[in-house]
């Protein structure tokens, strides 16, 4: 039910991105500012919200020795000490997704066999799929900027490398695809991931598969004019924006899809792109052993020392005979 809620509602979205042909103002200029105000608004709420939640205590998540006794080896990857290990270990977070690297499935087999495996495929396909998202992104920078960044000439190149059409197909458009049809058909095919994906699951998947295949059909297929596209992208960075006659149907289909996803970012659980670095199993020492950490909002108790209840109990513990650290 979930999957055809969610395809049925990127259909119609798809059925009002028709309208932008009779609506060029609404679809090419209001409806992308309106998307971006509340995208950039919606990034910020939630970092605020997250940079002010009290996080009293420390609770890295740790795989490895914590450094302790001078003799005993330390990993300061997998258990850091210091500022260096954690923004060694969120390096490797953010760029390579060590943890979903390491990550494990578990299965049932005859009953009562519990098998734990591995799970590279998962890590690869999130792998894929997010540096080809970062790659596209990148690239449409030619549509901003007059002149071109070179980075984003060189960045062309390279994701054009085979040249296998004209336009140039890129070798990112085809992974980004296959990544994601990857990440739905686990969604459905393994029992245990489909009992737990919610609408927002799905949504997010056909949502992001319609941005990209709207995108390769726009280049290869029903093409438009990139040029009139450059203008108006050129006009709305300026905050002069003028929506050129003719660019064609399949670009306000793209776009709307684009702004639909921008809206949503900040709100579903996209926006784990900025939690990460408010994750404090992620971005906190494991300084535990090294420095005591009291929480500032426990209120005042009064601490009843193990002297003064030795002198509340002595007469009781010498009695039975309980040994006493002092005898008055």
């Amino acid at each position: 039910m979930n999957i055809w809620l969610s395809l049925l509602l990127i259909i119609v979205l798809f059925l009002v991105s028709l309208l932008g042909v009779q609506s060029p103002q609404l679809f090419g200029v209001v409806i992308p500012y309106a998307a971006i105000a509340i995208f950039i608004l919606g990034i910020v709420y939630r970092i605020v919200k997250w940079a002010r939640s009290p996080v009293p205590f420390r609770w890295p998540t740790t795989a490895g020795q914590q450094k302790s006794l001078p003799w005993i080896k330390a990993n300061n990857l997998e258990s850091p000490h210091n500022t260096w290990g954690v923004i060694g270990r969120m390096f490797l977070e953010i760029l390579l997704f060590r943890s979903l690297f390491r990550n494990t499935k578990v299965e049932l087999r005859d009953g009562s066999r519990i098998l734990y495996g591995s799970e590279k495929f998962l890590w690869l396909g999130a792998m894929v799929f997010h540096w080809c998202f970062l790659i596209i992104i990148l690239r449409h920078f030619r549509f901003f900027t007059e002149p071109v960044i070179e980075f984003v000439h060189w960045l062309q190149a390279v994701d054009g490398l085979f040249a296998i059409s004209v336009p140039t197909f890129y070798i990112s458009s085809i992974l980004i695809v296959l990544a994601l049809l990857y990440l739905f058909a686990r969604r459905i095919i393994n029992p245990q991931v489909r009992y737990i994906s919610l609408f927002t699951d799905y949504f997010a998947l056909f949502l992001l598969l319609a941005i990209a295949i709207s995108g390769i059909w726009m280049r290869h297929f029903d093409k438009v004019d990139i040029v009139k596209v450059k203008e108006l992208a050129l006009g709305l960075v300026a905050f002069s924006p003028t929506v050129p006659d003719g660019i064609g149907v399949i670009f306000y289909i793209h776009l709307f899809f684009v702004s639909v996803l921008l809206v949503y970012f900040p709100f579903s659980k996209l926006m784990h792109m900025g939690g990460i670095f408010f994750s404090p199993t992620r971005n906190l020492a494991n300084t535990n052993r090294v420095k005591r950490h009291i929480n500032p909002w426990n209120p005042d108790v009064k601490i009843h020392t193990y002297e003064e209840y030795e002198d509340d109990f002595r007469d009781l513990m010498k009695s039975v005979g309980l040994p006493l650290d002092k005898e008055k």
